[in-house]
């Protein structure tokens, strides 16, 4: 109130703003309170005359004052200044509006203020809360500070407040704890309930939409906030310091005031009215930097500045004093005023009748006698770049107890690299779980909310954190697998050169001459390449490899096979030519037999060589079974997998009729024991190729390759040993049993 009585005088005061034309007031007491501001604002009218002249002589100085500073007016009244309670400002202002009367607050900084349609005549030198609430979420955000308490009072501007607060807060990803509303007269019960939340809540943060006055039992040191910038303002202490009490009407608040701070009565004569201001340390005195009492210091100066513009005034001195305007003509000059005050700063106002946006950060801190002192430690500008816009120096905060460091407000802690957060169920998603990341997917950042899946052949590292290119697997000859399989491999190799070379020594021996030594020879060559082609099977895939695999697997069996119809049907044959009178085994000689090998061979080949230039198999990279082993299996695809299963069932069709024959010559005298034999070998072939098909299905990666190897070794080894094996062991051991007359019975037990 009397920053505003100072500037109305020192503007009186000043030759070249309103030459010859002084100002005058009339003040009256809102209480903060909307009743008694509209019963103030139609007293204020009811004092006011029906004149649209504004001159010297109607402008008048009085002093009518008791609490806070409501308006400017004159004769008729052309500008309000106030109020300082949102809710007491929008209801002025809306009557205000009605009249085209310019209201310019100083402190009303509710959002709700800035609609033009509801209150047309408003404008204020104090931000509206829509900067200070964007700064606010700025400033908590930077800090980390996600998890929050939020504290308002009775009022539109902490209604407003908290509501676009709450809002932005929850858009930058943070969460409310509780929101607690400080009743406007609140009880000792009433606060110690409101402390007792605060120190059971989790979060160590509270924002607060309330006057200082309202916090003094909640809160007070470590408080950071939003000011409006302070400035001192020349010649307003020794104004301050000049005020005197008297008896005369209109004096009643500084009576009030003057006893309140000398602790004496002015009617009981215990004080004189004389008494020093300067030897108290009150806010009153201290204006070393004014905050809210600058914007009244502007309100008034750009009020002045409209009107100088509104009445012509010119640098020689003179105003048209008694020219006649209306209350809208003064408001639309006071909306374009821009001038620099006396303490050069800018002053205009935006096309919402608003202010630059400015503020100080100040933290609350106690000094040495325990007393509260607001220090400056940044500065906000809502018009500058976002990234601009918030300027802090964290060092120079004091937190709560006198802490250097930030405080830490979470519901829960940032999960850690390489997991992601899960929420709780009927929380807000600020309380969360860390769950770590699954096999294949990483969180390189802390507070992930998501995993990310790795690439394709990439799988995630131990910690989860990176993604790492994937291990190739294949059934390679240095795995402990791969070198028993080769180890059988190059076994069956040299056991049946060993036979073979047996064979070849003995070749004119009864023993090999009975057996039919060229199907016999024939055969160990085609198991001799059983064996082999396993070799193909083992070793990383190639272009070459994967066409040769099922090829040369497919035609050797099937040559082997072959061999073994041939010598079914030979035996069968030579005891069928026993029988007087037939003469069935001069029909399947020699020749006919080749022609037999090559006739049930040649299906295969043509199979063979179809699917390989039809759908020839081709290396691939399967990251199938990487989802459980984290390594990429490395195998030789088939773009036709029924062909696999042809090639498998003529093998099979070979093996029946094999084993057909060979069981129906299984009782025949025992010169011709080797269809037992053969019934016996094809027995194990049937055995382990049934075995082999599930198994192959069923097993992952390379397995499936070791699976088919030993499936080829094992029946290789079982038709070597069941056909060859006792042959050699007569030629080799009982060498009396391997003559013509032994062949007959008289040695074979």
């Amino acid at each position: 109130m009397m920053t505003m009585v100072f500037t109305v005088e020192e503007i009186n005061r000043n030759s070249s703003l309103l030459p010859g034309v002084t100002l005058g007031y009339q003040i009256m007491d809102s209480c903060d309170h909307v009743h008694t501001s509209l019963q103030a604002l139609f007293s204020l009218f009811s004092l006011s005359k029906p004149a649209g002249n504004v001159t010297e002589g109607m402008i008048k100085k009085s002093r009518n004052s008791d609490r806070l500073p409501l308006c400017l007016a004159d004769s008729p009244v052309p500008a309000v200044i106030g109020l300082t309670s949102s809710s007491a400002t929008r209801a002025v202002a809306h009557i205000l509006g009605t009249f085209n009367i310019p209201l310019v607050s100083y402190f009303a900084t509710c959002t709700c203020l800035t609609d033009k349609n509801i209150y047309p005549s408003f404008l204020r030198t104090v931000p509206s809360d829509f900067f200070q609430v964007r700064g606010l979420v700025q400033l908590v955000t930077s800090l980390g500070w996600l998890w929050l308490g939020i504290i308002g009072a009775t009022g539109d501007y902490s209604l407003y407040g908290i509501q676009a607060f709450s809002r932005q807060f929850e858009q930058h990803g943070g969460c409310l704890e509780f929101h607690l509303t400080i009743p406007q007269a609140p009880t000792a019960a009433e606060i110690q309930k409101m402390s007792n939340r605060l120190q059971s809540s989790t979060s160590k943060v509270v924002v607060v939409f309330a006057s200082e006055v309202q916090l003094v039992d909640l809160l007070i040191e470590g408080t950071v906030g939003f000011s409006f910038p302070g400035v001192k303002i020349p010649g307003l202490k020794e104004f301050l310091l000049s005020v005197r009490p008297s008896l005369k009407p209109g004096m009643e608040f500084i009576n009030t005031f003057w006893e309140e701070i000398f602790n004496c009565r002015l009617d009981f004569k215990t004080c004189t009215g004389l008494e020093d201001l300067s030897t108290t340390n009150t806010s009153y005195t201290d204006v070393s930097e004014v905050r809210i009492s600058y914007n009244v210091y502007k309100a008034v100066y750009a009020i002045a500045h409209a009107l100088h513009t509104l009445m012509n005034c010119d640098s020689a001195g003179a105003c048209e004093k008694y020219k006649s305007f209306t209350s809208k003509q003064l408001l639309d000059h006071l909306k374009m005023v821009n001038f620099t005050d006396q303490l050069d700063q800018k002053v205009y106002f935006d096309s919402n009748g608003e202010p630059v946006p400015l503020y100080d950060i100040i933290n609350w801190q106690k000094n040495s006698k325990g007393e509260i002192r607001f220090v400056k430690v940044g500065s906000y500008d809502g018009s500058a770049p976002l990234r601009q816009q918030l300027k802090i120096e964290w060092s120079a905060i004091v937190w709560m107890k006198g802490q250097l460091q930030v405080p830490v407000s979470q519901c829960s802690a940032p999960c850690s690299p390489g997991s992601r957060q899960a929420r709780r169920l009927g929380e807000p998603h600020c309380c969360f779980d860390c769950l770590p990341c699954a096999d294949g997917e990483i969180s390189n950042q802390t507070g992930s909310t998501e995993c990310t899946k790795c690439p394709e052949f990439y799988w995630s590292d131990k910690d989860n954190v990176k993604c790492v290119a994937g291990v190739e697997e294949f059934l390679s000859f240095y795995d402990t697998m791969g070198i028993i399989l080769v180890t059988l491999t190059l076994l069956g190799v040299v056991l049946t050169t060993i036979i073979t070379t047996v064979y070849h020594r003995f070749r004119s021996t009864p023993v090999v001459k009975a057996n039919n030594s060229e199907m016999s020879f024939l055969l160990l060559l085609s198991l001799k390449l059983c064996f082999l082609c396993s070799l193909v099977f083992i070793g990383q895939p190639s272009v070459w490899t994967c066409k040769l695999r099922q090829a040369a697997f497919g035609i050797s069996f099937v040559l082997c096979l072959s061999c073994l119809l041939v010598k079914t049907i030979v035996v069968l044959l030579a005891f069928w030519s026993n029988i007087p009178g037939s003469k069935v085994l001069r029909l399947f000689g020699p020749s006919q037999q080749r022609t037999l090998i090559i006739c049930t061979t040649a299906p295969q080949v043509c199979l063979c060589v179809g699917l390989l230039l039809g759908s020839p198999p081709h290396p691939f990279r399967n990251p199938a079974y990487q989802v459980f082993t984290g390594k990429i299996v490395v195998e030789c695809k088939d773009p036709w997998p029924p062909g696999f299963y042809l090639i498998l069932a003529y093998i099979g069709l070979l093996a029946f009729l094999c084993l057909l024959l060979a069981f129906l010559g299984r009782k025949l005298p025992d010169t011709f024991n080797e269809a037992k034999l053969i019934t016996f070998s094809m027995l194990i072939f049937w055995a382990v190729w049934i075995a082999f098909i599930p198994a192959y299905v069923s097993s992952p990666g390379k397995f499936t390759v070791a699976v088919e190897i030993f499936a080829i070794l094992a029946s290789s080894f079982g038709l070597l040993f069941c056909i060859f094996a006792p042959k050699c062991y007569v030629i080799l051991i009982h060498p009396e049993r391997n003559i013509k007359k032994g062949l007959t019975g008289k040695y074979i037990r």
